[in-house]
């Protein structure tokens, strides 16, 4: 395999490095403000698998921090995003669902994926997510805490097969959704995939 991104990521990462970021499959449920941006730079950092999911369309209210563009308002983010990682790489693979994560579905969704980026908005939602994906045995990186600017710092909880990150206190209903706390949000759950891949 040979692309400019992958050529590039030669200077960084041993050939077992990019083997192993590129063999890897990885879950991103919800493709908002946190999906989008975490799965862009793990698929800058060769991530060769991932698996979008989310029911919901890009609004002009989006752009402000998610990685999609005025050419994509009004279609599906699944596909949005899924077209711009196969910009950045044209020999991933990107699966998509557009679907609304319930308990009813969630069962089919996990064996995807052994590890999984919980990026919902809605507490109900991410509770679903984070509690049925840890009893099914899979590792996931989960956020809470991001809104507005300013604030607490950001950090990361270790919680055995769970890492929590955030400033843990303000909640995106609090106080408004800016790109970049929400990108620093992101970038730490991007991170901790890494590290749970290379570490």
């Amino acid at each position: 395999m040979t692309n400019p991104l992958h050529d590039g990521l030669g200077r960084y990462f041993s050939p077992a490095q990019l083997d192993a970021l590129f063999s890897a499959r990885i879950g991103i449920a919800g493709a908002g403000g946190l999906g989008s941006n975490a799965a862009l730079m793990l698929a800058r950092c060769g991530v060769g698998h991932i698996t979008l999911v989310d029911d919901d369309v890009v609004d002009a209210s989006n752009l402000n921090r998610q990685q999609y563009w005025p050419r994509h308002v009004g279609r599906h983010k699944v596909d949005a995003l899924r077209e711009l990682l196969l910009e950045l790489n044209p020999h991933m693979d990107v699966a998509t669902h557009k679907l609304h994560v319930t308990a009813d579905n969630l069962p089919a969704l996990l064996p995807a994926c052994p590890i999984w980026i919980e990026a919902f908005d809605d507490p109900n939602d991410k509770s679903l997510f984070v509690e049925g994906a840890l009893l099914a045995g899979h590792r996931v990186a989960s956020a809470s805490g991001m809104g507005g600017c300013g604030g607490a710092p950001m950090g990361r909880r270790n919680l055995g097969a769970l890492v929590l990150v955030g400033d843990f206190t303000t909640d995106i209903l609090m106080a408004p959704p800016l790109a970049p706390r929400v990108t620093e949000a992101a970038a730490l759950l991007a991170d901790a995939v890494l590290e749970m891949l290379l570490g």
